[in-house]
């Protein structure tokens, strides 16, 4: 069986895997306890994967051997049997805003051929990226935000002032943020979730135009894969704060430390991407829970064959 028909295949099951790591976590939101919720979307995730037909490995997790005691970088997860499978995954993506109740948050994951998703350690990623559409080169890592900006209203054939950056509120893009003002285009902040802020820059439906920022190396390789799938473009580069970082890189086997990664860099095969919504959200509705059932809403991206779908599911409570 091929790569891209064995991912198809599977795809079908990672979306009920990540289905019922929402379902799971959805039942703590609100309730102050993000490590409570997180480990519940672990555990169901965990369940999910290991009923798939596959021999998995997890190559983006919830952290080393000695740090998780479940979904951590290096275990085989599946049955044992079918193809080889590369797994990238955020079970609870936006612990903090499931734990406040508040919208955004997913359960999110990518699956690839053996090899095919760079094997990110848990630092911190300085991230780019555009939709579809323009020309390779738009976009620079080592250029200015301002810089990226003014060159992609250049490709779009916009003024500056009709671009919107989407950038995580934090303390340490304040620079970014007195950059992007100074030429004079729009800011859209977001609290939590840069996976689903680096996809947003990829929807057919409208949204920010270009996502800057430092976020997790992990979410990097998901929203990666997610771009791969929607054409998009994106560059990232590992920031290692301490030696300790730098040598858990060295582990996971980076060898070039100041290396700049495009999008085919970090998911470098075809995969399948597949995110559900956990608490409401602009990309995807939350959980619902009605009388006798529980329904999801899932975005499903395929690189083999470039779909797009929004799927929903009802299933008895």
């Amino acid at each position: 069986m091929s790569d891209g028909r064995a991912l198809d295949r599977l795809a079908f099951e990672a979306l009920n895997a990540a289905e019922m790591a929402a379902i799971a976590a959805e039942r703590l939101a609100g309730r102050g306890d993000k490590i409570a919720a997180d480990q519940a979307a672990v555990d169901a995730m965990r369940k999910g994967l290991n009923a798939m037909a596959m021999r998995g490995r997890i190559v983006i997790g919830e952290g080393e051997r000695d740090e998780a005691p479940m979904l951590y970088i290096g275990e085989e997860v599946g049955t044992g049997e079918g193809p080889e499978i590369d797994i990238a995954l955020d079970p609870l993506e936006g612990t903090d805003l499931t734990a406040r109740g508040l919208p955004e948050s997913l359960a999110v994951l990518a699956i690839a051929p053996r090899g095919g998703l760079l094997h990110a350690p848990d630092t911190y990623m300085d991230k780019i990226a555009i939709g579809p559409g323009y020309p390779k080169g738009v976009i620079d890592l080592d250029a200015s935000p301002s810089e990226n900006v003014q060159a992609l209203a250049k490709a779009k054939g916009v003024d500056v002032r009709d671009i919107t950056v989407c950038v995580l509120e934090r303390e340490r893009h304040q620079h970014i943020v007195d950059d992007i003002r100074r030429v004079g285009a729009r800011i859209e902040f977001i609290p939590d979730g840069d996976v689903a802020g680096v996809i947003s820059v990829a929807d057919p439906d409208g949204g920010p135009d270009i996502y800057i920022g430092r976020g997790g190396a992990p979410e990097g390789v998901l929203a990666a894969a997610a771009l791969r799938c929607l054409g998009g473009q994106m560059q990232g580069r590992l920031h290692f704060r301490n030696d300790e970082e730098r040598e858990r890189a060295s582990r996971v086997g980076i060898t070039d430390l100041e290396r700049k990664y495009a999008e085919h860099e970090l998911a470098s095969k075809d995969c399948v991407f597949i995110a559900t919504g956990v608490t409401e959200g602009l990309m995807l509705a939350g959980v619902r829970r009605g009388e006798g059932y529980v329904s999801t809403e899932s975005l499903v991206l395929s690189s083999v064959s470039g779909a797009r779908r929004i799927v929903e599911t009802r299933r008895p409570a």
